[in-house]
């Protein structure tokens, strides 16, 4: 077997982006794939596109296995750009018989590309399309994270492609999960979910469910970004499963952001207090540490301890936008306090406190507030409102 060939027919053929390192705001260190597989049957299928600026990388695949115009049906199981950014193109030069996607799938094209005359064939969960001797099983999956959004299976091989979910932004010239490093590749997984499926955890949930009533035997997963999931299945399985459910780990995040270092001396002592309870402790100055990255601490933290000092009558540019970009995400099953130093106003505590509160986040405390700078017995209120929080998150973890 080729190292792009997934089963006898059933290829790779998409695009590897070495270089990004953003998307929509989530940090892409390791930059990441585009993902689009062919089968190879009497009728023959191509499953997504790729970004445009990609494309030239997926025509080379593809006719280093076919001619492009062989191709007899193209499915879209996600409309979004990274997936259909080069569609119009490619249905141009392929000239498919159909194509399969969603009923939100085609009001997305129509939206997105404004071509009505293109042969769409709309499809629903359940839904089966046979290509020779492989069939296609199409599962409706709605806001995971498009309303758009599908799986598609192929029963005989037990291949599920997955769309985005199961995904990874992980750039490498491996494609299975049992070609690189597996830990890596789990930090990258449950930095996806905490910073694009997050706040759909009740959809995840009920979706595990239902793959798991149409007892599908599922023998690789293979989503539209990062490597394919052909030895390890069970493991990115029980993390969605933990993820959906909003399991916590004895974990609390202390995260802050400080103008003259007040507001950092406070969380160092807030931090000290947990440590001494035994709690595992994360300290993460929003300075240096990117949002989508903290997020990825948020997932499995039980207790979020945020700190800021107050700038005209507000929060830090820092703080405020991060703590935007966590409400939407919804993180839930969560303890949350503030504390936060200030001059004359102090509104910091204030608008922590009813922004966690909107988050639906348990608040366990008031908060701290501190004028200008700590002294010993300030710092000692810290590390006592410290403690608090972290004998809360043992006792909640131990029922």
């Amino acid at each position: 077997m080729s190292n792009t060939e997934l089963a006898k027919g059933i290829y790779w053929v998409g695009a590897v982006d070495w270089d990004v390192r953003d998307f929509h705001g989530y940090s892409t260190y390791k930059g990441t794939t585009y993902n689009a597989f062919l089968i190879v049957d009497k009728k023959v299928t191509l499953f997504d596109t790729v970004k445009r600026s990609h494309m030239g990388e997926l025509l080379y695949n593809i006719r280093a296995i076919i001619d492009p115009a062989k191709i007899d049906y193209l499915v879209v199981n996600h409309v979004e750009m990274d997936h259909s950014g080069s569609l119009p193109e490619m249905m141009d030069i392929i000239k498919p018989e159909k194509l399969f996607c969603s009923p939100m799938g085609q009001k997305a094209l129509l939206d997105h590309f404004h071509r009505e005359d293109w042969p769409y064939e709309v499809v629903k969960s359940g839904s089966e399309v046979s290509l020779g001797k492989r069939t296609i099983q199409f599962l409706e999956t709605r806001m995971l994270h498009w309303p758009d959004s599908m799986f598609s299976y192929i029963k005989e091989d037990g291949i599920l492609f997955s769309s985005d979910a199961f995904g990874q932004h992980y750039a490498t010239s491996e494609r299975f999960d049992d070609e690189v490093n597996l830990s890596e590749v789990m930090q990258e997984s449950a930095k996806y979910y905490a910073n694009i499926l997050y706040l759909y955890a009740p959809l995840i949930k009920k979706l595990l469910a239902s793959v798991a009533e149409m007892n599908l035997n599922i023998k690789m997963i293979a989503p539209d970004h990062g490597v394919i999931w052909r030895t390890h299945q069970d493991k990115i399985l029980e993390a969605y499963d933990k993820w959906s459910r909003n399991e916590a780990d004895p974990k609390t995040l202390v995260i802050y952001d400080s103008m003259w270092h007040s507001t950092e001396k406070m969380a160092h002592a807030i931090g000290t207090g947990l440590r001494e309870t035994g709690v595992s402790t994360r300290m993460i100055n929003l300075k240096v540490h990117h949002r989508s990255d903290v997020m990825t601490e948020v997932l499995n933290a039980k207790a979020v301890v945020i700190g800021c000092s107050t700038l005209n009558n507000g929060l830090l540019p820092r703080m405020a936008g991060f703590l935007m970009y966590m409400r939407g995400l919804k993180p839930t099953n969560k303890f949350g306090a503030a504390f936060g130093s200030f001059g004359w106003s102090g509104e910091a505590v204030g608008l922590i406190n009813t922004a966690l509160q909107d988050m639906k986040i348990d608040v366990i405390e008031d908060g701290v507030r501190i004028k200008y700078v700590p002294d010993d017995r300030k710092l000692e209120e810290c590390m006592e409102m410290g403690r608090r929080i972290g004998k809360r998150v043992i006792e909640s973890l131990n029922h």
